[in-house]
């Protein structure tokens, strides 16, 4: 492996940050510390966990605009978006932290008489949290927040992309009285990532990042019998009936489809519309699509940055070429995007019609801006193309039926079903994805049960 982490920025291809990566003892080290660190915060009352996280959550956001002005730099989204970001880590952590004591307690079954009988809830001991680079603030807050909260140590590990993410984080919590070591760091390579995974120390992985990553890490766990999240990659549909606001449902797909320039696992990747709106709906959302404004996304007026890399760029272009060379029509000229040409990072969006499943755009995940529109007339044809994906994480209905959405939310093969919005994540609710996508659950109360592991105390009292 190289010894050195090179964070190239995909505005100019200049090189933004260099690492060492960690060696061999430099990871032994951070993990015994993380251990030790853990035993007297397991013993720690949540109150007390919750407001020293508190503290250290204000400590992260006073730095909000650092943050936001370096995710740009790192990764490419623009600038009017990333402090976003910084506000959607704090808006989940808080309600991780605020949820922790009902999730935490114990779990206490009927009375029985003679009998004292609970469930209590422990720390797994020490968390490893791999993050990604397309939202490295929101999918390691996922994680890192509650894992604390519930009375374990965290080593994060973020991508190569956005290593000043897990600097960050850990800068801020650093100073707020967590024990020393409790929360750390750590950059290294894929090789060094399964290391850490196969480490004796390490107790559990959640890991965010692509369906080749997940196996990966499956395979570097496998026989150790420690818990393993995955949340992987998706293919998100979307389906407008013939009862929708028309308006709304433009407006929100069109955004669905190419915010952070389509680099978002629950990002819409394929539209369905009942026949009836689909030549209004097709003819508005290019209307909107041609507004964007693809750019260097620290100006004030772009909408639309670059992809993370010019490879990731042409893998886009390739699915483009692809549909197209099967039958699709796209129906934005690339050429309005003047920053739009091979070997660019930098790629505009893109809508095509004329779809069917056996394109790339319609079956696999496409990291990028670009949807594909297919007009059907029924809810059964829409359930049962949704359907067709080896991924499931999240499915958008729109409808002013919410009996009908119900109806077709049963049927679904994914981990959320939306009305009326879509791209979007609730903490309140249970973030977790079928087939492809992984297995286990962040957020919600449910989120701290992959955190724990449950012990049970069945205490008989005599006389």
């Amino acid at each position: 492996m190289g010894i050195q982490l090179q964070t190239i920025s995909p505005i100019d291809g200049a090189v933004i940050v260099r690492r060492d990566y960690a060696s061999a003892q430099q990871a032994a080290t951070l993990l015994d510390r993380a251990r030790a660190a853990q035993v007297a915060w397991r013993a720690t009352p949540i109150a007390q966990r919750a407001a020293c996280l508190s503290r250290g959550v204000d400590a992260f956001v006073a730095n909000k605009a650092q943050i936001a002005e370096e995710l740009t730099r790192q990764m490419g989204r623009p600038l009017r978006y990333t402090p976003g970001e910084v506000g959607g880590f704090e808006a989940r952590a808080r309600h991780m932290i605020t949820i922790a004591p009902d999730a935490l307690q114990d779990v206490v079954p009927q009375a029985q008489a003679g009998f004292n009988r609970f469930i209590r809830r422990e720390p797994l001991g020490l968390v490893l949290v791999i993050a990604p680079w397309n939202y490295p603030l929101l999918t390691a807050v996922n994680s890192v927040v509650p894992a604390l909260m519930a009375g374990n140590a965290v080593l994060l590990k973020h991508s190569a992309q956005t290593p000043l993410a897990a600097e960050r984080i850990v800068e801020a919590f650093s100073r707020v009285g967590l024990p020393d070591g409790l929360l750390q760091f750590i950059h290294t390579d894929h090789d060094g990532t399964q290391a850490l995974i196969k480490a004796a120390q390490v107790d559990a992985v959640c890991f965010t990042g692509s369906v080749a990553g997940g196996a990966a890490v499956e395979r570097a766990a496998a026989g150790r019998f420690i818990q393993v999240g995955l949340e992987l990659g998706g293919n998100d549909p979307a389906y407008v009936r013939a009862d929708a606001n028309l308006e709304h449902a433009v407006e929100t797909l069109v955004d669905g489809a190419f915010f952070n320039s389509g680099q978002s696992c629950c990002g819409i990747q394929r539209i369905y519309v009942q026949r009836s709106l689909y030549s209004k709906f097709v003819e508005q959302a290019v209307a909107l699509t041609r507004q964007y404004v693809l750019g260097n996304p620290l100006d004030a007026d772009v909408t639309l940055g670059p992809l993370v890399r010019a490879a990731a760029a042409d893998a886009v272009r390739a699915t483009i070429d692809q549909a197209t060379a099967k039958g699709a029509k796209g129906l934005i000229d690339a050429r309005a995007f003047k920053l739009d040409v091979p070997g660019s990072a930098y790629v505009g969006p893109q809508i095509l019609v004329d779809v069917n499943h056996s394109m790339d755009i319609m079956s696999e995940e496409c990291f990028g801006p670009v949807v594909g529109i297919m007009p059907v007339d029924s809810d059964e044809e829409a359930l049962r193309l949704m359907n067709d994906s080896a991924y499931g994480l999240t499915a958008a209905l729109f409808t002013q039926d919410e009996d009908v959405a119900l109806r077709l939310g049963e049927g679904l093969q994914t981990g959320t079903v939306f009305m009326n919005r879509c791209d979007y994540l609730d903490p309140a609710l249970a973030w977790t994805g079928v087939k492809n996508t992984g297995r286990g659950a962040t957020l919600s109360t449910l989120g701290y049960e992959h955190l724990t592991r449950p012990k049970s105390f069945h205490l008989k009292r005599l006389g």
